[in-house]
């Protein structure tokens, strides 16, 4: 069976893969099974592993102006109307550890949605470094990001969640899309950026960065950053925080002193479990209060 929906130019299609074993295959391929290469070896002891019980979670393909892009859903079993959380991918794209959050979304009462932004471009999942960033991350437009998460939100509308209650998270490249797409798309309602970059210089593909929008930022987004993240310098964490508070989206940063880059990754070494279960609440709380629940 298949649904679909036309706006413009864009085509949503979601099915048990209509199209037989070649969809198939390519979802796996795209998709990923198990955790990214680039990420490996993974810290076996400190892995969270949410089931699937009580979920209803599943793999999908949504079609955006022709182009078949992978997307992972999970939500409660037998609800509609749910609110919607987008979660978007480090530069690994939607491994084992980005289905997880989005379980743990779905164990909290949302439909929440992981697709990849990067399949245009490439597999993240099976690049090694220096390959990823130099060939798919380094590639990818802003302006295709956003086009295709407008299309998943309506896509997630049409399976019956409640876009009305929109959120949006995001770690490292998706925490900095998460202050992005905030900016974007004015109907999301709150957003949470873990350690996305915040600063940089414009590019045809890139052409602002979050510090760019802060001031003229509406949505209320939370940033969950690490003291100890030698990529994203205090002082750039700083100069966001004035910029937002010369506006009125209310947002908020939190720092947390004894963590580094990526503290939420309970699959890599710099995984800090009192920093990420903190962080993780404040999250769920800051999308309450902002009409996201």
């Amino acid at each position: 069976m298949k649904d679909l929906i036309s706006d413009g130019e864009s085509l949503l299609a979601t099915s048990a893969f209509d199209n037989g074993v070649d969809r198939r295959v390519f979802l796996k391929a795209a998709v990923g099974s198990g955790f990214a290469v680039a990420a490996l070896p993974v810290v076996a002891q400190t892995q969270i592993q949410t089931s699937t019980d009580g979920l209803d979670a599943a793999d999908h393909i949504v079609v955006v102006n022709g182009q078949d892009v992978p997307v992972y859903r999970a939500q409660p079993k037998d609800r509609t109307n749910l609110p919607v959380v987008l979660v978007i991918s480090e530069i690994f794209g939607v491994h084992e550890h980005i289905k997880d959050v989005v379980r743990r979304f779905a164990k909290a009462g949302y439909l929440a949605v992981a697709p990849d932004l990067f399949v245009r471009q490439g597999d993240a999942t099976r690049t090694p470094m220096p390959d990823l960033m130099k060939n798919i991350i380094a590639k990818v437009p802003d302006a295709q990001v956003m086009d295709d998460l407008d299309t998943i939100v309506k896509w997630t509308k049409q399976r019956g969640g409640n876009t009305d209650k929109l959120g949006i998270t995001g770690f490292c490249w998706g925490g900095r899309i998460t202050w992005l797409y905030a900016a974007h798309n004015p109907n999301v309602k709150a957003g949470v950026a873990w350690y996305g970059r915040l600063v940089g210089e414009a590019n045809p593909l890139q052409p602002k960065h979050p510090i760019d929008v802060a001031q003229g930022l509406k949505v209320p987004v939370l940033g969950l950053y690490g003291a100890k993240d030698t990529g994203i310098p205090l002082d750039s964490v700083e100069r966001m925080r004035k910029a937002l508070d010369s506006g009125n989206s209310r947002s908020q940063i939190h720092v947390y002193p004894n963590s580094g880059h990526a503290f939420h990754a309970d699959y890599r070494p710099s995984y800090n479990a009192d920093d990420a279960k903190d962080g993780w609440s404040k999250a769920l709380n800051w999308f309450a209060k902002n009409g996201v629940a």
